[in-house]
């Protein structure tokens, strides 16, 4: 692990943002950018948040970007808000708000093929 970022308690579901998060695991920093920028999914925009932070975490350490990649994507589900809305016959209904922490982790990309 170079660099990381984590997002905690965003308000979204995590079962939506582990279908992003699929798609740049394993992928080189830059790429797992613009796959971000060109998706139409509303978690890239907490992920774009949090890749751009773990860049700029690695650019402070002193690594060039180019060298990177998505070595570890996690999402994991936070607190989940607890509501109720009215139901038939006087009784209640419960809505779950669901939150998730996001941890990106990048590496090093190894020159030598295995």
């Amino acid at each position: 692990m170079i660099a990381k970022a984590e997002g905690k308690f965003l308000r979204i579901s995590p079962s939506k943002v582990r279908i992003v998060l699929d798609l740049i695991r394993g992928k080189d920093a830059i790429e797992a950018q613009s796959i971000l920028l060109h998706l139409n999914k509303r978690p890239k925009e907490y992920l774009i948040k949090i890749l751009k932070s773990a860049i700029a975490n690695a650019k402070v350490k002193g690594f060039a970007v180019e060298k990177l990649y998505v070595s570890k994507a996690l999402c994991n589900p936070g607190p989940m808000w607890k509501r109720f809305k009215a139901a038939a016959f006087g009784r209640a209904a419960s809505i779950v708000k669901r939150t998730v922490h996001i941890k990106i982790e990048l590496d090093l990309k190894s020159d030598t093929p295995r």
